[in-house]
């Protein structure tokens, strides 16, 4: 059995462990700082840019700057931004060709002098291709120096600088890291903003898993075509239970036509044999029906047309068209599979 580790070991790792969060939540503090003080104009003209941008963003980035790339690019392309990652080293074994005019590239390096993002500037340059760069060079600090190679050859420079990294040896990117997801971050969410990026729009985007599901249409989820119960207004009550019972939807929408005039449920049904016994198979689904009931439309949100039922304690929706056509039916059924219940 291995010892435990004395008390102050465990002290010594917990208090790593704060200063490397402090360190890191300073960093951004700082960057914040930037981006409402001498960094905000350069940002809004890299997000205009961005925005204008008639191809796609080409976001590169070498080590653990490429992986953050990767990051950013998937969050631009998730916010309605198309966006792909370009490998340096790769991009000089062919994949350079996924750049072409149009495009904007986003290049992160701590450094700014990273040999294969140098590489790719004189096709970058031939290119016409715009180039907005993220590194660490302090250039909006007090002291700030001289930029790097790579802020220099920018058309606009983002300052990802840091006081200094959270590796005990200062060694270890980190809060450059830190500072570089963030801003990407940034980036993204205002070009979203810009756009006029809406719910509908992210949804759309975000087909599968549980967003996806909680994002579905309707349309995508009702019964439709033959599947629908459906009586006219002069059906005997006889002929409304039987259609009840063969679609299985524990109800029948009564139509005029195509028009939507009623609905007649298990609750209502059960309802009138209390009250009036087999004086119900007398009846037509006309007298019967619930007129008014609630619908949604094929284009709501799945999410808000559950809400509805839980409201209202109904399980199910007709859904319509503008006009009021009968178009299908959501049961509750049809949402038990998309983890929203």
């Amino acid at each position: 059995m291995s010892e435990s580790r004395p008390a102050s070991s465990r002290l010594l790792m917990k208090n790593t462990g704060e200063n490397v969060v402090r360190i890191e939540a300073e960093a951004l503090r700082a960057l914040a700082d930037r981006l409402s003080g001498p960094m905000a104009e350069a940002f809004d003209r890299a997000v205009e840019l961005l925005y204008c941008c008639a191809g796609r963003v080409i976001v590169t980035g070498m080590g653990k700057s490429g992986i953050i790339a990767r990051k950013i690019a998937a969050t631009l392309t998730s916010t309605g931004s198309p966006a792909l990652f370009l490998h340096p080293a790769e991009a000089m074994h062919g994949d350079l060709g996924m750049v072409v005019r149009g495009d904007v590239v986003l290049a992160l390096s701590a450094s700014g002098e990273t040999a294969e993002i140098l590489q790719l500037l004189a096709t970058v340059k031939r290119l016409g291709v715009p180039l907005i760069t993220m590194t660490c060079d302090n250039l909006y600090g007090q002291a700030s120096g001289t930029a790097s190679t790579l802020a220099q050859a920018a058309d606009i420079a983002l300052d990802c600088s840091v006081a200094n990294e959270a590796c005990a040896l200062g060694l270890a990117p980190t809060a450059s890291t830190t500072t570089m997801l963030a801003l990407g971050d940034a980036l993204a969410v205002a070009l979203s903003e810009r756009r006029g990026f809406k719910e509908e729009d992210f949804a759309n985007l975000h087909p599968g898993g549980k967003l996806g599901k909680r994002f579905a249409r309707v349309s995508s989820l009702m019964h439709g075509g033959s599947a629908v119960p459906r009586v006219a207004p002069s059906t005997p009550m006889s002929e409304v239970i039987y259609e009840m019972s063969r679609k299985g939807l524990g109800m029948t929408t009564v139509v005029d036509g195509e028009t939507l005039v009623g609905l007649v449920s298990d609750g209502d049904l059960r309802r009138l044999l209390e009250h009036r016994g087999k004086e119900v198979l007398e009846l037509t689904a006309a007298d019967c029906m619930t007129r008014s009931p609630k619908v949604v439309e094929a284009d709501t949100f799945a999410i808000a047309a559950l809400d509805i039922m839980e409201q209202k304690k109904i399980t199910s929706l007709p859904v319509v068209d503008e006009s009021g056509a009968l178009v299908g039916v959501l049961h509750l059924h049809d949402l038990w599979g998309t983890q929203m219940l």
